[in-house]
């Protein structure tokens, strides 16, 4: 019996080791804020008929050529921003599931899910290689299609091609994804080694901005600024007016995002704690961890309340729907806030913190999409 216990983990197919190392289940955190941003730019449209219209002449969405040429030109405007995002996180889970084992933060005593590197399923360089090819896919959809500005909105300004705000959230978005973990690759090369979004506890306010903030704000920006012609150094008054809502409606969707990192970071909290890793729920303990996670729960519903009561249309109703995902945040809850769960047994409530991210944007997007079509 000890000898079947001493016996190696049997090792998946290579298609499943690089699957668990890139953890694809995942990305709603990273995508699925995207399509809200997606569908509030639909309300953008509606709100502001002047967005949709001529390029150079900003007429109005007068007939349905021009409101069906404005959606498409949305959808796949989100497509791509979506598909940069999802690059964004698999890059960042590649590079953390390498720079958590030659850190030291991943060994035999892990009680998370298991991590192809830490098992000797794929060497160092195998997982490097792999965050490289991502970061390398991401900055093509960066450079081809996020950063520059579109041609018909410059005219003759003599305005540059390139869009400030997004060469800023592509580029810090491909540095965040290695420096979330840090580690010898690649930030070694160019002596920031030591330099680790997580590690420090910044790992909470990291993924509230970009798992949040930028994610559901970007294509409601995107549009404005490469479709409409809103520019944002000309123009920033309106532009910050057209992006108010779309950001108010990022903050509660930052808040279910980051409670994934607080569970996640609570049960790790004893392993981490030996490999350096300062995370909030090291720092301050594991009643602050709980606390946050409840405070964040709780934010994110308020909101809804707090929509409802500024909106004044008649179909205010549907800035309530994302409270049918409450209940789901019932046993998540009672097990992480106010119950006695650690360790392995937490490791289902960073699926359910995921979920109920999804579910809750679902129904916001679903809402917007409501009150669209009135």
């Amino acid at each position: 019996a000890m000898a079947m216990a001493m016996r190696k983990e049997p090792k998946p197919s290579r298609f499943q080791i690089w699957k668990l190392a890139a953890r694809p289940h995942t990305l709603t955190a990273s995508v699925a804020p995207v399509f809200v941003g997606y569908a509030l730019t639909l309300r953008l449209i509606q709100q502001n008929p002047v967005l949709c219209g001529g390029i150079d002449e900003r007429d109005t969405c007068n007939n349905n050529n021009e409101d069906d040429a404005a959606s498409t030109a949305l959808l796949f405007m989100t497509i791509k921003f979506a598909a940069f995002a999802g690059l964004i996180q698999i890059s960042t889970n590649l590079h953390n599931d390498y720079a958590d084992f030659v850190k030291g933060a991943d060994t035999e005593k892990r009680v998370g899910m298991a991590r192809a590197t830490q098992k000797g399923w794929l060497t160092p360089y195998e997982t490097c290689r792999g965050c490289v090819v991502c970061l390398m896919a991401s900055l093509f959809i960066g450079i081809q299609y996020l950063i520059p500005s579109n041609r018909q909105c410059l005219g003759g300004s003599g305005r540059s091609s390139a869009d400030p705000i997004m060469i800023f959230i592509v580029l810090s978005s491909l540095f965040n994804a290695v420096a979330y973990t840090g580690g010898p690759f690649p930030l070694g090369y160019i002596g920031l080694g030591n330099i680790s979004i997580g590690y420090s506890g910044l790992g909470d306010l990291f993924v509230f901005l970009y798992f949040g903030i930028v994610a559901t704000v970007s294509v409601p920006y995107l549009y404005v600024t490469k479709i409409a012609c809103v520019s944002p150094l000309e123009d920033t008054t309106a532009l910050l007016q057209l992006l108010q809502y779309p950001f108010l409606v990022s903050l509660p969707i930052g808040f279910l995002a980051t409670n994934i990192i607080v569970v996640n970071n609570l049960r790790d909290r004893h392993t981490d704690i030996h490999a350096g890793k300062r995370t909030m729920a090291v720092r301050f303990g594991a009643t602050f961890a709980k606390m946050e996670y409840l405070l964040l729960v709780v934010g994110s519903y308020a909101f809804c309340v707090y929509s409802w009561m500024l909106e004044t249309e008649s179909v205010r109703w549907t800035m309530l729907l994302p409270l049918l995902s409450f209940p789901m945040s019932i046993p998540q809850l009672k097990a992480v806030a106010f119950g006695g769960k650690d360790g392995q047994m937490l490791n289902e409530h960073v699926g359910g913190a995921a979920k109920l991210q999804l579910v809750y944007c679902i129904l916001m997007t679903a809402g917007c999409l409501i009150a669209n079509r009135r």
